[in-house]
């Protein structure tokens, strides 16, 4: 199972089969500025420092540009690690949410 690093905060979490990078991260408590939770408005975009991603649906190049992806953007609602990954988070800090309030958004993730 990969596991993603969060930089510079060096949080690590473990991430389920086909997880995405919000997936893991919300179910493991944590949370940071999110939009539509579904590719569409690129809030959640951040900066894919290290390793591999796929995506489990496609993304319109509207949203993240051949530009970006060859940079290390990539779309944490669709985002799904192939390998362990370092990210860093765009404009926000990863912070730790109450435990039901993120079992309640793991639900609604996807």
């Amino acid at each position: 199972m990969p596991k993603i690093t969060v930089a510079p905060q060096g949080i690590t979490v473990d991430l389920n089969e086909g997880e995405t990078i919000l997936e893991g991260l919300v179910r493991h408590g944590y949370a940071y500025r999110i939009g539509c939770r579904r590719g569409g408005c690129a809030i959640c975009k951040v900066d894919l420092l290290e390793g591999v991603v796929s995506y489990n649906r496609p993304v319109a190049d509207t949203v993240l540009t051949d530009d970006e992806r060859s940079t290390g953007a990539c779309l944490s609602c669709r985002a799904v690690p192939e390998t362990d990954i370092t990210i860093a988070l765009r404009e926000d800090n990863l912070r730790r949410v109450a435990s039901l309030m993120a079992m309640y958004a793991a639900t609604r993730t996807g």
